[in-house]
């Protein structure tokens, strides 16, 4: 039996408010499922702009509480309309001062999995998320679906192997990666990162970034989408450098068993050799 799961992510502009951000994800995430996508993606903090090129006190209004926020709510009321899974990507609060990088996973059936807190906080000039975030502490979780077994990495958290080998330890099939990545160095990290990433995990990895200059900084966001197989190879083509695009794809997940076959990386590690990895 051919285990083929049809995916999708989806890449877009800050429209310049929340209602219409939500509104064009609802119109993707529909398109995606009359295409036959039974798992879809959206951007880092994709209901919002990326405010973190600033660092200003009147952006903590874009945090909401997971899962009981407005966000949240609608887009369990999509997955179950829809029938597909969602990684949805918001500004959480937990409670005053308690602010997270979050990531909800909602079922085809509108239930809500749980969630993924970003674990590393960049302080660099246009990416100033130590001013809005703490650090994650929820672990690695592992989120079982209605198309298997999934887990999240966001944005600067890619630079990272220990999340992305603690997510295949647990099982993953396909992990998202959403991001805010602007044009300079990191462009060339991006088609180099994940895709390693993939290779050494051997598991799919589904990359989505924002596209465009946004009104709270300079940053260019260059999109360049994409979904990467377990041998490190795009499946199909990467999404446009700078406009919009639903990007729908067929993951083989048969090929995971195949290529832990040929590559037994898990068989061969030597975590008995890892201890001082984690000290100091």
């Amino acid at each position: 039996m051919v285990n083929v799961v049809r995916a999708a992510i989806f890449q877009t502009k800050w429209t310049g408010d929340t209602d219409s951000m939500i509104e064009a994800h609802e119109r993707a995430a529909r398109s995606a499922a009359a295409q036959g996508a039974k798992v879809m993606g959206f951007q880092e903090v994709f209901n919002a702009p990326y405010f973190c090129q600033v660092q200003d006190a009147e952006h903590y209004k874009w945090a909401e509480p997971v899962p009981d926020g407005p966000t949240v709510k609608r887009m369990q009321a999509l997955a179950k309309e829809t029938g597909m899974v969602l990684v949805v990507p918001v500004y959480e609060v937990e409670q005053a001062g308690f602010y997270y990088n979050t990531a909800a996973v909602i079922d085809a059936d509108g239930s809500y999995l749980g969630k993924y807190r970003k674990h590393h906080i960049p302080q660099v000039k246009g990416f100033w998320e130590k001013y809005y975030f703490r650090p994650g502490n929820l672990g690695w979780p592992i989120f079982d679906t209605a198309v298997g077994r999934i887990g999240v990495y966001i944005c600067y958290d890619r630079h990272f192997p220990e999340g992305w080998r603690a997510l295949g330890l647990a099982g993953a099939k396909l992990v998202f990666n959403p991001s805010a990545t602007s044009r300079g160095l990191s462009a060339y990290l991006w088609q180099l990162e994940q895709p390693a990433a993939a290779v050494a995990n051997e598991y799919f990895v589904a990359a989505i970034n924002r596209v465009g200059v946004e009104e709270y900084g300079d940053n260019d966001f260059y999109g360049t989408s994409y979904f990467v197989d377990p041998r490190g190879q795009m499946v199909g083509e990467v999404a446009s450098g700078t406009e919009e695009e639903l990007v729908v794809r067929d993951l083989d997940f048969d090929l995971i068993d195949e290529v832990r076959q040929q590559w037994a990386f898990y068989r061969d590690r030597r975590p008995d050799a890892y201890g001082t990895l984690t000290e100091g």
